[in-house]
């Protein structure tokens, strides 16, 4: 959501340019675990460290919203959240290439970037920058259960995916 103005609206003090640097080397940190976890002899499923990265993204989430801890904390928290979403976006791609047929993968992405793109207009419209402090603790505990609900509908496939057949053409 709006962490670093959050992180600078009740007056602390924090080096705002620490954040962006922060931001992307969790991301390259969390790809390039997916690359060590997904190797050659991993003995990690996609699907699991999928629902962990789920729901370690939920619980920094849930920890940033209950309280306002400290800047050094928060920042950790804000670099963790990050590093799990470097490991969701190539794992979400890596299962979309291995259980949805090439003829129907682009409608899929269109379809489900829908919802997505649709939420991110209504934060913003609903003031996302200028909103109350409190306001912005209710999105990310919200941001949170869909994290969490990620993470459970993950679990879900794993366990229907063993029972169906390994492909879309045999149903």
């Amino acid at each position: 959501m709006l962490w670093a103005p959050i992180v600078v609206a009740d007056g602390r003090d924090v080096n705002l340019s620490l954040i962006y640097p922060c931001f992307l080397g969790s991301r390259m940190l969390g790809s390039t675990a997916v690359s060590w976890l997904s190797g050659p002899g991993s003995f990690i499923p996609l699907e699991d460290y999928l629902s962990l990265s789920f729901v370690a993204a939920g619980l920094s989430l849930t920890m940033a919203a209950y309280d306002y801890p400290e800047v050094g904390a928060l920042v950790a928290l804000f670099c963790g959240l990050h590093a799990c979403y470097g490991m969701i976006l190539p794992s979400l791609a890596r299962l979309r290439t291995a259980l949805v047929p090439n003829e129907l993968r682009a409608g899929m992405i269109i379809f489900s970037l829908a919802p997505a793109n649709a939420s991110i207009l209504f934060i913003l419209i609903q003031g996302g920058t200028t909103g109350m402090l409190a306001m912005q603790r209710y999105k990310r505990w919200l941001a949170a259960f869909g994290l969490f609900t990620a993470a459970g509908c993950v679990h879900v496939l794993k366990r229907w995916k063993r029972r169906t057949p390994s492909s879309w053409h045999d149903l």
